[in-house]
């Protein structure tokens, strides 16, 4: 099973490893792109979940928007089966939703807003 990965912090990195740990072919991890996190906002790093794909040696994405045409497009050339988000950060929308064979599924670490 082919699978995208978006997923932020900390709190999606297990979710993360537990996927490659059973298996799972992880065809991509999409994040945000690296942002400053120092109070000089001079350097910028990674979030955690990006940190954790490079360290396994897998394919990141960061897209600025999730809606990017041209992310979309890399996104269906990758024949995905599924899509799993975990904290990811972004709303994402019906056309991205539809990619994967499967669609998506999602976990949060709280409620999620009505809308």
């Amino acid at each position: 099973m082919r699978v995208a990965f978006f997923g932020t912090p900390d709190f999606a990195v297990p979710s993360l490893e537990a996927l490659r740990a059973d298996g799972v072919e992880i065809a991509a991890v999409v994040t945000p792109p690296d942002r400053p996190r120092t109070r000089s906002h001079s350097t910028l790093l990674p979030c955690p979940v990006k940190a954790a794909a490079a360290a396994a040696g897998l394919p990141v994405l960061q897209p600025e928007r999730p809606r990017d045409p041209a992310f979309l497009d890399a996104l269906r050339a990758l024949d995905l089966d599924l899509g799993v988000v975990v904290a990811y950060g972004h709303l994402l929308r019906p056309e991205l939703l539809a990619i994967p064979r499967l669609g998506f599924v999602n976990v949060h670490a709280s409620l999620l807003p009505r809308w």
